[in-house]
């Protein structure tokens, strides 16, 4: 009886790391919550001659981009902030990653590029997100005060 006992608390353990694991919440990172921008690019319509643009206000401090993409989303992601003394230009580039198990195939997406910002006063930002080309792919994109 006892074994059992033990056995099952191992696989209950064991089952929240890998669950910790796969989903990335111990990552410092992901657990913030202080998005200061979001945008949801799922619609052609949200985008003037090609791009995405909007205006808000960041303070000081160290923030970073976190994407939701998928496969259908930009290869490339130009991402442009500027503001009275800030400029921060990236392209970041969509890799898809091949995972198998016994029963499927399947990908997971992330962008590369520089993720973490810097913003040295208080200051209104002007960004730009332009998907080269492709507006009918989807893609979150946040910006966090770390």
């Amino acid at each position: 009886m006892n074994k059992k006992i033990v056995i099952v608390a191992i696989v209950v353990i064991v089952g929240f790391i890998t669950f910790d694991w796969i989903t990335g919440f111990s990552d410092e990172d992901e657990k913030s919550n202080n998005v200061v921008f979001h945008i949801t690019l799922a619609n052609p319509e949200l985008y003037s001659n090609g791009s995405y643009s909007d205006k808000f206000s960041l303070d000081s401090g160290t923030y970073f981009f976190r994407f939701v993409p998928n496969g259908s989303s930009p290869e490339t992601l130009s991402i442009k902030l500027t503001g009275q003394n800030y400029e921060f230009i990236e392209n970041f580039n969509l890799i898809g990653t091949s995972h198998e198990s016994e029963i499927a195939k399947y990908f997971t997406w992330k962008y590369e590029g520089k993720k973490n910002i810097t913003i040295s006063s208080l200051q209104e930002i002007s960004i730009i997100i332009n998907p080269n080309g492709n507006v009918m792919g989807s893609v979150s994109v946040d910006l966090i005060k770390k």
